[in-house]
């Protein structure tokens, strides 16, 4: 990955934790070489799927907060244009 944002840096990081859990159930003592097929596969799963549950979890987030702010952004637009000043031209 070249030049990842913070967001990708933060999902990296988030598949520390499954990674570790992962090597230390097989058996941390073990070269990477020995690996069978099975076990880089499973390896590489464990940290996609946690790489990608953190970025949907983010975007979600980022999701929730525009929501909200625009929905507040409609709601003052919307006071403003029943009550208030008169002279104010709606947009």
């Amino acid at each position: 990955m070249i030049d990842p944002s913070d967001m990708e840096i933060a999902a990296m990081q988030s598949a520390l934790a499954p990674l570790g859990e992962y090597v230390t159930s097989i058996g941390m003592d073990r070269p990477l070489a020995d690996y069978g097929k099975d076990e880089v596969l499973r390896l590489v799963e464990v940290v996609v799927d946690a790489y990608q549950a953190h970025m949907l979890a983010e975007h979600e987030r980022m999701v929730e907060r525009d929501r909200t702010f625009f929905e507040q952004l409609a709601s003052r637009k919307a006071t403003a244009s029943t009550g208030g000043d008169h002279h104010r031209i709606p947009f």
